[in-house]
């Protein structure tokens, strides 16, 4: 069981990862930051769900748009307007104390005590760092879902070579990619390999969970004949709980900036000497490439399922 710093831009996937987290780890405390919905609506997410299944840790108010892009307009298609399917009412206000603070105060008092787990944009993340790098060396690790690698053709998920979190802020995503800070990275190569059917979620017997999948579910079924999702956030705190069912490489990884490929995640895979080397001293990064995507699923559906029982 680790420390953790639960940093998200919350909406239904990663509150299925949220309740996973609050079972098998410690959590610090939730930091929020824009991604699927506006930070406001994160935040006013984060207590609703936090309360929905009895997690009482406090929550954080971070970024709200991405370091050097324009904001971009937020998509209600899969997680609804309000990123939790737009089934729970909520009274709660987007107002929270400052995430970056909190980051930044949190590891310094626990010095490689504080796992990073980051399921959004990674704005929070870079900001922390450029504004205190003393902290880089302090972090026990750093946990983030994110990136696209090309592995069994899984490819990008917003643009056919970008994942939705890289995509958001790339140039927050390079500078923590680039940064000394120990990296553990769950792409799209294994997050899509671990499904979930409606039925499995439904019988978890955890109402919340069910409710806010309704939305999701139907939007697979119409666009991919599959009533079901990947269990994309989640894998952070399987990573965190079965390190031995993941398959990886280590390598300096960067993220392209502009032009058609934007967001795109891209790792040195060879030792010939070039000219110009864009992972000049970046350190090789921990990224999951494979995954025992069977015993990663029941070991989630196992520990949700037991707790509902209690």
């Amino acid at each position: 069981m680790r420390t953790i710093i639960f940093d998200t831009d919350i909406g239904v996937d990663d509150a299925f990862a949220l309740a996973y987290a609050a079972k098998t780890q410690t959590i610090l405390g939730i930091t929020t930051v824009f991604g699927n919905v506006p930070v406001d609506q994160a935040v006013k997410n984060a207590r609703l769900f936090s309360q929905q299944i009895g997690l009482d840790v406090p929550i954080f108010r971070g970024c709200s748009r991405p370091l050097a892009l324009s904001p971009m307009v937020n998509s209600t298609t899969v997680h609804g307007g309000d990123g939790l399917g737009d089934v729970l009412t909520n009274p709660f206000d987007g107002q929270a104390d400052n995430a970056i603070s909190f980051i930044i105060d949190s590891v310094k008092a626990h010095p490689g005590e504080i796992t990073l787990v980051a399921i959004g944009p990674l704005t929070n993340i870079a900001t922390a760092i450029n504004l205190a790098p003393e902290i880089i060396p302090l972090v026990k690790e750093l946990v983030i879902m994110g990136g696209a690698f090309g592995t069994n053709g899984h490819a990008g998920n917003v643009t056919p070579h970008s994942e939705f979190n890289i995509w958001k802020d790339p140039h927050a995503a390079d500078q923590v990619f680039a940064s000394a800070l120990p990296l553990v990275i769950l792409p799209l190569d294994v997050t899509h390999e671990v499904l979930i059917t409606g039925e499995e979620i439904r019988a978890l017997n955890v109402p919340v969970l069910t409710s806010i999948s309704k939305g999701y579910l139907k939007y697979s079924l119409e666009r991919e004949g599959f009533e079901g999702m990947a269990l994309h956030d989640t894998l952070t705190l399987s990573w965190l709980s079965h390190p031995e069912l993941f398959t990886t490489v280590n390598a300096p990884i960067r993220v392209v900036t502009e032009g058609i490929t934007l967001g795109q995640t891209v790792r040195k895979t060879t030792e010939l000497a070039s000219r110009f080397n864009p992972y000049q001293h970046c350190r090789a990064q921990t990224l999951c490439l494979e995954v025992d995507a069977e015993k990663v699923k029941q070991a989630f559906l196992s520990c949700l399922r037991q707790s509902a029982q209690r």
